[in-house]
């Protein structure tokens, strides 16, 4: 009988055909789900489209040639941004897709193998030199040309970029002032440096060509005919406009073009100013060329985790080197290269100075065992150093054996991560936090385009140039938002 509030639960036979659509749409939906890292990727590919779209829209409303240099540089940077993200999103699509088909539920899951701890990578000091000719830096001499150029450096899927320097004859190499920061990198990076670069003519130059084209004319015509020779031009205004000449092309968006280029591995780390060679990939008939000396010279640091996180902790009664009776009851906390012993666990977090410490290298030998005569610290825990051609033993004393085994996949892990930062973790390298990144100072000096817009008063209302005014307000604060948003997300 039909009953309005009456609640049953409906059913589905297994095996038809309408419970194989829900497993298949559970088995989308499990393999095609986003994790947290692919929505966080997914989020920052969102924001380079956005970025893209503004500064698509700067470049057609810039005014002088900075600006425009400016606008390019930041969408060839959102464009390989873009690139790079979307790679790797289909890069983890597939591993997801071919880890969740490719096994079923019976295979045997083979043990995870051991992988080696993240870090920071941070290059500084960045400097190119440049080999001008004898003629052109001494002498002064030829044409004064000048180059706008940025260095784009890409570690895994990470962009980022330099500041864009204006470079002429007067410069001996070029000098990148900011630190570039890479807070995911593991010890297999690969660091690739791009050095773009845009001819950037002179204005001025180029406007001063037709009167001096025109005194030449007048020299070699005579005076007569030269006298109506400048005369036609005067009249042009000096543009270069003038039926008798050819007229100027129009100058388009600047273009850059790579130059030179260079890949950094672990094996050029080193806590200190070093030089490593640039691939040229520029000619001297390239409108861009410009003279390098073949080199770049930088400082490139690393800084692995295991140096400074702490990758283990608890209590210990460590039992020294000559020490016979039971030992001291300590905290102890394993950070890089040492375990540190406190007196109390709050002393590690007020940065206290240890009681002692036992050093852990490469060298160090560690040997797990048990004491059936001490019932209360019978898992033992042997750290050997060697210094000079004497062998120092210190004996760790834990209380159970799930302790005993975190201590020791610890300091396997800690082995690991040396073996594979190599001498990444003989010290910790200092790493200087980049300063957020700002504005260009050559476009302030200049009047950017940024700083120029000012929005105009309010017009009557119904006059004939309210639409055109409040459409223009509008781009204007929309450009504002997204140059803001681009500067404060660096």
């Amino acid at each position: 009988m039909f009953s309005r509030n009456h609640r049953s639960r409906i059913t589905v036979a297994r095996g038809s055909a309408l419970e194989m659509e829900f497993k298949r749409g559970r088995f989308r939906l499990s393999v095609f789900s986003d994790p947290p890292e692919d929505t966080e990727l997914q989020r920052k590919l969102d924001h380079e489209i956005r970025m893209r779209e503004g500064a698509c829209k700067l470049l057609a409303a810039c005014s002088q040639r900075e600006q425009a240099l400016e606008a390019t540089k930041s969408l060839l940077v959102c464009n390989s941004r873009i690139l790079s993200y979307m790679g790797e999103l289909q890069r983890r699509k597939e591993a997801q897709v071919l880890g969740k088909t490719g096994r079923r539920p019976s295979d045997s899951v083979p043990p995870p193998e051991r992988s080696p701890c993240r870090g920071r990578v941070c290059i500084s000091d960045l400097r190119i030199p440049l080999m001008w000719k004898d003629t052109e830096y001494f002498k002064n001499k030829g044409d004064m040309h000048r180059w706008a150029v940025f260095l784009l450096l890409q570690l895994g899927e990470q962009i980022q970029d330099t500041e864009m320097i204006l470079v002429d004859r007067t410069l001996t190499d070029i000098s990148f002032q900011n630190n570039v920061l890479f807070a995911e990198a593991g010890p297999d990076f690969e660091l690739r440096l791009e050095l773009y670069g845009a001819c950037v003519e002179e204005e001025g130059a180029l406007a001063g060509a037709p009167k001096r084209l025109a005194t030449k004319l007048s020299s070699s015509l005579g005076r007569s005919s030269g006298k109506r020779v400048r005369a036609s031009l005067d009249g042009a205004g000096g543009s270069g406009s003038s039926p008798i000449l050819l007229p100027t092309p129009a100058v388009g968006g600047p273009r850059y073009h790579l130059l030179a280029h260079t890949t950094l591995t672990l094996s050029a780390v080193q806590d200190g100013f070093r030089t490593h060679d640039l691939t040229l990939a520029s000619h001297e008939e390239n409108p861009a060329w410009l003279p390098l000396y073949g080199s770049v010279c930088c400082r490139l640091a690393a800084q692995p985790l295991c140096m400074t996180q702490p990758t283990a902790s608890g209590t210990l009664r460590v039992q020294q080197a000559g020490e016979l009776q039971n030992g001291t009851l300590v905290h102890g906390v394993l950070k890089g290269t040492n375990l540190f012993c406190y007196w109390r666990s709050e002393d590690a977090d007020t940065g206290q100075e240890p009681l002692f410490t036992i050093a852990i290298n490469k060298e160090t030998r560690v040997r797990a065992g048990e004491v059936e005569q001490a019932p209360e610290w019978p898992f033992t825990l042997s750290i050997s150093n060697r210094y000079g051609g004497d062998e120092v033993t210190n004996i760790l004393r834990v209380e159970s054996r799930e302790s005993l085994q975190n201590w020791m996949e610890a300091l396997w892990q800690l082995f690991f991560d040396m073996s594979q930062w190599k001498h990444c973790c003989d010290e910790v390298m200092k790493i200087e936090t980049p300063a957020p990144r700002k504005p260009p100072q050559a476009l302030a000096k200049q009047g950017s385009l940024y700083h120029e817009m000012v929005l105009s008063e309010p017009v009557a209302s119904g006059g004939p140039g309210e639409g055109l005014l409040l459409q223009n307000n509008a781009i204007s604060a929309e450009i504002r938002a997204l140059l803001s948003s681009y500067y404060s997300d660096r």
